[in-house]
Formats: structure tokens, sequence, C-alpha cells
């Protein structure tokens, strides 16, 4: 699954529109809906639609013997 098909899955479980959730985190819908496109939606901006969502944000490398490095917006 991509970053955009996840923001866009959790847009709808949160029942808002990709649009609300742009301009929730200080972007127009159509600037925000080329980032999602193109892919290039950046870790900032994740953590800060976690924020604005009320959801946690993790991110991990996970290393050989399964021990996880993670990011959070925590």
């Amino acid at each position: 699954m991509t970053t955009a098909e996840m923001i866009k899955e959790l847009c709808e479980q949160m029942n808002i529109s990709v649009s609300e959730l742009a301009r929730r985190i200080g972007q127009t819908p159509q600037n925000f809906n080329k980032k999602l496109k193109r892919e290039t939606v950046t870790l900032d901006e994740l953590k800060a639609i976690a924020y604005v969502l009320g959801v946690r944000f993790e991110q991990a490398f996970v290393l050989p013997d399964d021990d996880e490095i993670k990011i959070s917006n925590e």
C-alpha cells in the first residue's frame, strides 16, 4: 500500500475528506493532492496528519534480529 493509499484509507476511517485534511494541516487541497499523486508527502507532514486526526504515527527500521528503531509522533 502506498503512502497516498494509506492516507486516503485513514481519511475514510476518520470520516474526513482529503481536502479537509489538507486544510487542517495548513495546505491547499490542490497542493496536497499533487503531493499524494507524486508520493512526496514528507515525514513532518505525516506527523502533522497524525496530530490533527488524533492518531499515532510510527515508522520503523527493523533490524536483522527483529529489534526496531521507531520514529513516532509521540
